[in-house]
């Protein structure tokens, strides 16, 4: 049985969080009626990401159990939809995170994911976090995992997701738009193909959209399969976007490459050191 995936590219703005939660919901409702059973938001979806102070960002931060979370959570019942989104997070301890949620078709949170790679000047606003990437068990869609955009480029990182069990990687990101070769595609997309590809797993990233402060976004959304081709997203939208991408997620659990390999069966982790 597949499952159909969906990453919705929004255009968000930073400090405006009623206008931002109302696209997400938006996005979420559209999602659902295209038959979508999971869906990624962006980074710091509630919030918007240039921030102009680290008191800005404090200010816009809010609890897991506060109103941006408590709507989600009533969209993903709703809707019957699992949900994964960004959002930034002030913690039990009071602490600014970048941090991304779990929430299941019920509506309860599953997990709390704090990006534990900084990109740029996030440094300036937001604590690491140090836990691994969580993975968790889905009824009737399976194991879905999660970080947060920089995360992905640390081979590391995603294998520890990988060799968790994940069959969907999901991620929020935010990917702001650097010059390429013309022609070339985003590399953030590439290595997220290559992120698919080298652990033969699903994976959903969702960028966001439009301008924010004079940073233009990639607009690079991207679902790729097991194989690391893209099922949706081959090409920037310039602009919000639903992508949606039909993924039949046991075959993540296959790490076979032909009948002489195997992905996770052929590492020698006793020759790679600490």
């Amino acid at each position: 049985m597949t499952t159909t995936v969906a990453c919705a590219q929004l255009a968000l703005h930073v400090g405006d969080v009623a206008a931002n939660l109302a696209a997400a919901e938006e996005a979420i409702e559209a999602a659902a009626n295209a038959g979508a059973r999971v869906v990624v938001l962006p980074e710091l979806t509630n919030s918007g990401y240039v921030f102009e102070s680290p008191a800005e960002a404090r200010a816009l931060a809010e609890p897991v159990d506060g109103p941006t979370v408590a709507a989600w959570s009533a969209a993903a019942r709703r809707h019957g939809v699992t949900l994964v989104a960004g959002l930034a997070e002030l913690d039990d301890d009071g602490q600014v995170r970048n941090s991304a949620v779990v929430i299941d078709p019920t509506g309860a949170v599953r997990a709390v994911y704090r990006k534990a790679h900084l990109f740029g000047t996030e440094k300036e606003f937001f604590v690491p976090g140090d836990e691994r990437p969580p993975v968790v068990d889905i009824d009737g869609v399976g194991r879905v995992g999660v970080m947060v955009c920089y995360d992905l480029e640390f081979p590391e990182w995603v294998r520890l997701a990988a060799l968790a069990g994940t069959d969907l990687l999901c991620a929020p990101v935010n990917w702001p738009l650097f010059p390429r070769p013309e022609g070339e595609r985003p590399a953030e997309a590439v290595r997220v193909q290559a992120d698919a590809a080298v652990n033969r797993m699903y994976v959903a990233a969702c960028d966001r959209a439009g301008d924010e402060r004079g940073v233009r976004w990639t607009g690079g959304s991207i679902i790729t399969d097991p194989d690391g081709f893209p099922l949706a997203g081959r090409t920037p939208t310039d602009g919000p976007a639903l992508l949606l991408a039909s993924c039949d997620l046991p075959q993540s659990r296959d790490k076979r490459l032909g009948a002489h390999n195997d992905v996770f069966g052929d590492r020698r982790p006793e020759l790679y050191g600490d």
